[in-house]
């Protein structure tokens, strides 16, 4: 009896910890920019791969902005056309390459017309900082006005 319910606390336990629904289009997309947005910074921060940051255009990447496909091409480009020889073979920069690759796929072409762009802000995924929407605040103020 022990071992039944030893067995079945452990199943119970590996379902809990496991996450039970697959991810979606979004949700990987999410995920993976992320990680190259953290991947990015450490390759911006360690010594070895600081000279081939430099190269790189800055980038803040943001699924729910639809300049992001065209941005994503135009860095994988600078990534596959590096200057430098020993850049390319970096590991953290064929990994980032990787990953930006597996990003620009799941967008264009695994998940397209599944996500859904909120803005049209390119500048923002060049500066990082977007500019505010103001179609909602005018609706109110035309409410108000009313």
């Amino acid at each position: 009896m022990r071992a039944g319910s030893a067995i079945a606390l452990c199943v119970f336990s590996f379902v809990c910890l496991s996450e039970c629904a697959p991810p979606t289009c979004y949700s990987r997309s999410l995920s993976l920019s992320k990680e190259v947005m953290n991947l990015l910074d450490k390759i911006h921060t360690y010594h070895r791969t600081k000279t081939c940051a430099e190269v790189l255009p800055t980038i803040f990447l943001d699924v729910h902005n639809s300049c992001i496909t065209t941005k994503l091409r135009d860095f994988l480009y600078v990534l596959l056309n590096h200057p430098s020889q020993y850049c390319r073979e970096r590991p953290r920069m064929v990994l980032l390459k990787t990953k930006i690759q597996n990003l620009y796929a799941i967008i264009t072409r695994i998940c397209y017309r599944d996500l859904v762009f909120f803005t049209d802000d390119c500048e923002a995924i060049d500066t990082g900082h977007s500019r505010p929407h103001y179609a909602e605040d005018r609706l109110q103020l035309l409410q108000e006005e009313s």
